[in-house]
């Protein structure tokens, strides 16, 4: 398949790279990666996203270029990124499009005219490597340090289930090719606002237990009061993960419209891609996403209930 994504856009002179609405570190590394690839093979190419850049990604090489925006500028094919459909990547114009999809989740879908989905990867990172590696095209100290970050957070720093020795050898090869691992990482974990770290205190306060379950939660009006935005919202989800004898985690956070988005974390014991796939969301086995209707009682209960769902399939396998 990847023969043929390859083959599609040598074809195409005007490429649009994108992925998800509030980009995560695989979406915005990858697609930072993808679109210098593509620049290297004469293409004219741009990164567009809904949400933009988040704040501890702007340092990232290539930051800067990236166009914010609810409409997909013209173009001769889109390629997307970890998306498991076109909706959320919450860009208008996007059904007018030829379009590839790259994803590495288990959710991932067919929704596009040429489908790259290989859940084998720990990140879309690896995939995006692979195609410059097919495609002849030199890793720079650029590309790499998008790279290596995108694969970096996606692991959740090489520590989710599923890392192995070959995805330190991706890690290797990145940095080898001039990554640096702790310019990287500080900028990732050592770059919080104040704001994220009074919502943390809040979270916090909201914790609750039940046995090995355990789930936090902020509201809209605590958002508000802090000052908070959007991407102060995370990681936080992994404080309560954290604790010693729990193994699974969920952070619950308030909407302006009063639905609830919710961030499911496993050490690997129960399957929580299974959990947010049921309410219409997806990830990995252990780190997914969902969002749901309020009000936080019947949300929580909901997740709860399911969760306890899924470890008990899991005792009883």
């Amino acid at each position: 398949m990847l023969d043929r994504v390859l083959q599609e856009i040598r074809e195409r002179r005007r490429l649009v790279v994108t992925s998800h609405a509030r980009p995560d570190g695989d979406g915005i590394g990858s697609a930072l990666a993808c679109a210098q690839i593509l620049r290297q093979l004469g293409k004219d190419a741009e990164v567009v996203m809904h949400d933009g850049v988040p704040r501890i990604y702007q340092s990232l090489p290539f930051a800067d270029r990236v166009v914010r925006t609810e409409s997909v500028p013209p173009n001769d094919a889109v390629i997307i990124l970890e998306c498991d459909s076109i909706k959320r990547t919450q860009l208008n114009g996007l059904e007018d499009c030829f379009l590839i999809n790259i994803d590495h989740h288990m959710s991932g879908r067919n929704f596009a005219n040429v489908n790259w989905i290989d859940s084998s990867v720990m990140a879309t990172a690896e995939l995006v490597y692979r195609m410059a590696r097919l495609a002849g095209v030199p890793l720079d100290s650029d590309i790499a340090t998008c790279l290596y970050t995108a694969l970096m957070t996606d692991t959740g720093s090489f520590m989710f289930e599923g890392t192995n020795e070959h995805t330190f050898a991706i890690a290797r090869e990145l940095v080898l090719a001039g990554a640096d691992p702790a310019h990287c990482a500080r900028s990732i974990y050592f770059g919080h606002s104040t704001a994220k770290l009074r919502l943390l205190g809040a979270a916090l306060a909201n914790l609750h237990r039940e046995g090995s379950l355990a789930w936090i939660w902020v509201t809209q009006e605590q958002m508000e009061r802090f000052g908070a935005r959007e991407e102060d919202c995370e990681g936080l989800v992994n404080y309560a993960l954290s604790i010693g004898d729990v193994q699974v985690a969920v952070f619950f956070r308030e909407l302006p419209d009063g639905r609830w988005r919710v961030s499911l974390r496993s050490k690997g014991e129960v399957n929580v891609s299974a959990v947010a796939e049921h309410f219409g969301g997806g990830g990995h086995k252990c780190a997914s996403g969902c969002s749901l209707d309020g009000p936080m009682e019947a949300a929580v209960s909901r997740v709860v209930e399911r969760l306890r769902a899924e470890k008990e399939a899991v005792k009883t396998a």
